[in-house]
């Protein structure tokens, strides 16, 4: 996948049952093969994948090296992840897809990035959605 070009996946499409696992698969992948171009792995959205799931960012690059399809990734992750319950993994997505700014300094950097793509779209609040918004997905208007 050539970033420069195409985008990874939203964060909100599910693999194994978490978000945000096939977007961080995209951006490894895209670094390896040298063509990630604005994206950052692993970034601060990784880390939080990787932490709930007790991995490291190392072990997760060996796994994409290691395994060509998403399917490969996707039984390793499952075979190494720290176990959670449906209800914690869902606690932990929802949590995920609607994280937001968490300090004046990140709000301030949100609506720079937001009014650069859409400055009409001040109902946007996470960063999940943003990310949709500026790769031209469509984000529904929120109340």
């Amino acid at each position: 996948m050539d970033l420069r070009t195409t985008f990874p996946r939203s964060m909100r499409v599910t693999l194994e049952g978490y978000v945000h696992l096939a977007r961080m698969i995209d951006k490894c992948r895209a670094v390896l093969a040298g063509t990630e171009g604005e994206y950052i792995y692993p970034c601060p959205m990784d880390d939080r994948l990787m932490e709930f799931a007790g991995i490291t960012s190392d072990q997760f690059t060996a796994a994409v090296k290691q395994h060509p399809t998403d399917d490969g990734v996707a039984r390793w992750f499952q075979q190494i992840v720290k176990p959670h319950s449906q209800a914690e993994v869902d606690e932990w997505n929802r949590m995920m897809l609607n994280r937001g700014p968490s300090t004046p300094e990140k709000q301030t950097s949100f609506n720079k990035y937001r009014d650069a793509v859409d400055p009409s779209r001040t109902d946007l609040s996470s960063w999940a959605d943003l990310q949709d918004l500026e790769e031209g997905r469509t984000v529904p208007r929120r109340d």
